[in-house]
């Protein structure tokens, strides 16, 4: 089930051992905020980094794509600020963005043609819709037409403390949340609030999965892996794909399942699972009547 959460390209990239090439875009700036967080409701396409530090071109590549605030040949407006855009010829494009507009300080400089691995391509600072000094960073297929975890890309950094569950709660088929264990039969939504900590920096992340289990067999798995386009609307793969306003909806939290439970005792275990593969477990018993 979960490589159904990665796009064709990633799994190749994956069985042929070559997604490891990637590299950090900055070897100081400070990560913020990762790919799938809930930010008020809406999923976070890639990772924030704040600081003054130099932004670097994960891997080797060809630029397609530069903006910043002096360009005309577009009238779109760009929350992203400055931007540039890189193509690896593998399907995966890298996007840097919000990073000082180099343009706005007269003196524009032209764009690269081509970048190496762990090239200088910005400064961070700020620009777009950004509210601190730093830059953002996503990756791109566009084969499949989805946003990927970069964490899954390059090593990620190594935490040894468990991701938290702050809370799991059961919402009935009104909205509602239950206000006990005992429960009629029928459906629910489980919704999860969660966050993987880092004890180094206090900053607290998305974690990589958030697996349901009833009576021991899977009934929801919600994976941060990849998110898709489709006919415009961001989809999230969680047992198939569903729109990401639903899964994000209950922000600070994430709508991990629907399950049904039958008359009878059930036993639900909610398992959080970091990049690191360091998991976290939940269990509460039900009673259904």
């Amino acid at each position: 089930m979960r490589c159904k959460a990665i796009s064709i390209t990633v799994l190749f990239l994956i069985l042929t051992g070559l997604l490891s090439a990637m590299n950090w875009p900055s070897e100081t700036a400070v990560m913020t905020r990762n790919f799938g967080s809930n930010d008020r409701g809406r999923p976070a396409l890639g990772m924030v980094f704040s600081g003054n530090t130099q932004v670097l071109s994960a891997e080797a590549g060809e630029v397609i794509f530069t903006h910043n605030s002096s360009d005309t040949v577009s009238r779109l407006p760009s929350p992203f600020g400055a931007w540039m855009a890189v193509d690896h010829e593998d399907g995966l494009i890298t996007i840097y963005s919000r990073y000082a507009d180099n343009a706005s300080d007269g003196e524009k400089t032209a764009p690269p043609v081509r970048v190496q691995k762990q090239e200088p391509i910005a400064v961070s600072g700020i620009s777009g819709w950004s509210a601190q000094n730093g830059f953002y960073f996503q990756v791109y297929d566009r084969r499949e037409r989805s946003w990927i975890n970069p964490a899954m890309l390059v090593t990620p950094q190594r935490e040894t403390r468990p991701p938290q569950i702050l809370s799991v709660e059961l919402l009935n088929a009104q909205g509602t949340p239950v206000q006990s264990w005992n429960l009629s039969q029928g459906r629910y939504t489980v919704i999860v609030n969660t966050n993987v900590s880092s004890a180094s920096r206090g900053i607290f992340f998305a974690p990589q999965r958030i697996i349901c289990l009833i009576n021991g067999a899977e009934a929801g798995s919600l994976n941060f892996e990849a998110f898709s386009a489709r006919d415009g609307i961001l989809m999230v793969f969680r047992n198939g794909l569903v729109p990401a306003r639903q899964v994000y909806s209950t922000f600070p939290a994430f709508e991990a399942a629907t399950v049904f439970l039958n008359r009878g005792q059930a036993n639900l275990e909610v398992i959080v699972q970091d990049i690191n593969g360091i998991s976290r477990s939940y269990f509460s018993r039900i009673y259904v009547n």
